[in-house]
């Protein structure tokens, strides 16, 4: 540890630059937003809350984080302001670089499947203004608190309804979309199985 601290010093005394290609944003420049899969287990075969903006194309929700919000706490308000459903982020069993809180200080910066954990399975950087400025979305797996079938969004813009997973992947309007869900389709499906093992 004190032979990295000391190459830093020693970089940083002569002017150095990081061996790493690396693009900084000042606050100006960078919108962060929080989303989730809004999943729904309570059937035989799972479900995956969609929405709809102003009828154009289906997308998965999410919205910007307000000053001093967390993470956590943008996704599901902005998924419950889209889809009028309340919910609750699914731990699920994932890959992750992120240390534990009781891993020893030089745990190694290497990806480990970790049971039980509700942090962000992907990120997605979105450029806008041709590079200027960018989009940064956290996305979280959730689950719908209680039964879905009650009434969904109550917002004037957005239509939600629950699709199957695979009716799902054929409605998203962008690739991306797609990507992200299955993605999370992956991971909840490795979760359901080493939680039946």
């Amino acid at each position: 540890m004190q032979h990295n601290i000391d190459q830093l010093a020693l970089i940083a005394q002569h002017g150095g630059t990081s061996q790493f290609p690396t693009t900084q944003f000042s606050s100006e420049h960078f919108v962060e937003s929080c989303g989730a899969i809004l999943f729904d287990l309570s059937r035989e075969i799972n479900r995956v809350c969609l929405i709809q903006y102003q009828n154009a194309g289906w997308l998965l929700p999410k919205g910007r984080r307000n000053i001093g919000e967390s993470r956590h706490a943008a996704a599901l308000r902005e998924v419950e302001e889209e889809t009028g459903y309340r919910c609750q982020v699914y731990p699920v069993s994932m890959s992750t670089r992120a240390p534990q809180p009781d891993d020893p200080e030089n745990v190694h910066d290497t990806a480990r499947l970790l049971p039980d954990i509700g942090e962000p399975f992907m990120l997605t950087v979105r450029e806008l203004d041709r590079g200027v400025d960018v989009k940064i979305i956290w996305w979280y797996i959730a689950v719908v608190d209680g039964d879905p079938t009650g009434a969904p969004s109550n917002s004037k813009d957005f239509t939600a309804e629950f699709f199957t997973c695979r009716k799902a992947l054929q409605r998203l309007a962008f690739q991306t979309d797609r990507d992200i869900l299955s993605k999370a389709m992956e991971i909840l499906e490795r979760s359901s199985s080493s939680a039946h093992t």
